[in-house]
């Protein structure tokens, strides 16, 4: 709200006067302000621009390096029996897979007894081995001890001890109509990753006691071994033998992972994975595509709506658009596939790129040619690999003593500068301010005293008057 005070003396409304003389004043500061505001939007417009670069670099770093073009995939006819995964690099080859046994840890069950019964007082000795000959043989791992309380071990808490034992076994107990039985089971596949468990038992009775959980060749304590097996297959029709269901060290780069027996065989592949090698070119055109529309959007003029783009006429950011359409005509000499176009990438009116995925496909059947294109090495940076180029070339635009860098740097001092010179008007504006409710305020006082004057010299007249009548 306004303050219209009026002179004391004067009847002159000195504030709303001097406010509008230091509008006056303050002028300048809408031209400045505005100025300030563009400064700034070009500063966000040039960030944009620079972060839009750098992701391009960023790809070129990517299409540059060797193995986004030696992308492979494994392929299984019957994924449910024979699973494939390839490290990158693998030689595209293809390989007929049977499998007639898979691997299998060693289990034991014993015999049932009443639930909750302390099973006696000894050790049990627990020692990882193979059973193949028939007879178990130690491993090189020293037997782990376990020791049984006197009328306190149950089942469940000798199943306890002995997964808290880390003997290479597991242990569970279970419970049905019958009573309660301690389930053991090896912590790894195949036949030579058995387990056998020797009781020492205090009552010496080889029925009684400890000795009825004894996991030993023969069964004389009645409890049930299925023994472990190694995964058996053929591969082209050469028998292999693996202790896991994971066979991995066999085929350089190729892990198989044997998931049932079959009757048939399991066709798997090695292929070159173009839909791998597809996508990271398209992220590569994505991102030209976005940096190419914003440049066009902010330098360009709407004849429709007649509004032009924040940088319409900056010579930065139209070189810039300039010098990347450019960029993406350049040359890769000396092999199969030379420029982006002849992969499938090609430049549109406009400046847009669209992939032609059927050609692209095609150049991707040759995928160390494609790969050549865009890291080719050459000490002339002209001829280098796209790729190689394109890092380069966002380095040059966005890095930083790039020039996108230094235009933002520069425009950044411009706005101190700004900043420099509205404060330099309201400092101006202050000190009118001042001067001119000092003069006013001077003015104001002198009519005071003239109407003091002029009331006197109007009472003596008038006091004269009443004398002289």
């Amino acid at each position: 709200m306004a303050i219209t005070s009026t002179g004391m003396s004067s009847g002159v409304p000195i504030e709303t006067i001097v406010k509008q003389m230091v509008a006056l004043e303050r002028a300048p500061l809408v031209p400045l302000q505005t100025q300030a505001n563009k400064f700034q939007s070009k500063i966000s417009l040039f960030g944009t621009l620079s972060s839009m670069m750098n992701t391009l670099g960023e790809l070129g770093t990517k299409l540059a390096t060797p193995s986004s073009f030696q992308a492979v995939k494994g392929n299984s006819s019957l994924a449910t029996a024979v699973g494939i995964s390839v490290a990158s690099g693998t030689a595209p080859t293809a390989m007929s897979v049977e499998v007639t046994q898979l691997a299998r840890a060693q289990s034991s069950a014993s015999q049932a007894v009443p639930r909750d019964t302390a099973m006696g007082t000894g050790n049990l000795r627990i020692t990882l081995g193979d059973w193949t000959s028939g007879n178990f043989v130690a491993g090189e791992a020293a037997g782990v001890d376990i020791e049984i309380l006197e009328g306190e071990d149950t089942l469940a808490q000798i199943a306890a001890k002995i997964n808290a034992a880390d003997a290479g076994v597991t242990a569970t107990v279970l419970r049905d109509a019958s009573g309660e039985r301690l389930l053991m089971r090896s912590k790894e596949t195949g036949a030579a990753m058995g387990f056998e468990m020797q009781a020492t038992d205090a009552d010496g009775d080889p029925a009684a006691g400890l000795s009825r959980l004894a996991v030993q060749g023969g069964g004389a304590s009645g409890v049930q071994i299925t023994h472990g097996t190694n995964a058996l297959a053929t591969i082209n029709g050469i028998a292999v033998e693996s202790a896991s269901n994971t066979f991995k060290d066999g085929l350089p780069g190729i892990t198989l992972e044997f998931l049932q027996t079959t009757t048939a065989a399991v066709e798997v592949s090695v292929t070159h994975d173009k839909e791998a090698m597809t996508k990271t070119i398209q992220s590569f055109v994505d991102a030209y595509n976005a940096l190419n529309d914003m440049l066009t959007s902010t330098t360009s003029y709407n004849p429709d709506t007649k509004v032009a783009g924040s940088l319409q006429g900056d010579s930065t950011a139209v070189g810039l658009q300039n010098a990347l359409r450019g960029m993406m005509r350049s040359v890769t000499p000396g092999g199969a596939f030379t420029t982006l176009a002849s992969i499938g990438i090609e430049l549109k009116a406009g400046g847009k790129m669209s992939l032609d995925s059927a050609k692209l496909g095609t150049a991707l059947d040759t995928p160390n040619a494609v790969q050549n294109l865009f890291n080719a090495d050459h000490i002339d940076p002209t001829a280098q690999g796209f790729g190689e180029k394109l890092k380069s070339f966002a380095d040059g635009f966005a890095g930083t003593t790039g020039t996108l860098t230094s235009r933002s740097e520069s425009l950044r001092d411009a706005v101190k500068r700004n900043t420099k010179e509205q404060e330099k008007v309201n400092e101006r504006a202050i000190r009118a301010e001042a001067r001119y409710l000092k003069q006013y305020n001077a003015m104001d006082a002198m009519v005071g005293r003239f109407n003091s004057i002029n009331n006197f010299v109007t009472q003596q007249i008038t006091q004269w008057n009443r004398s002289t009548s």
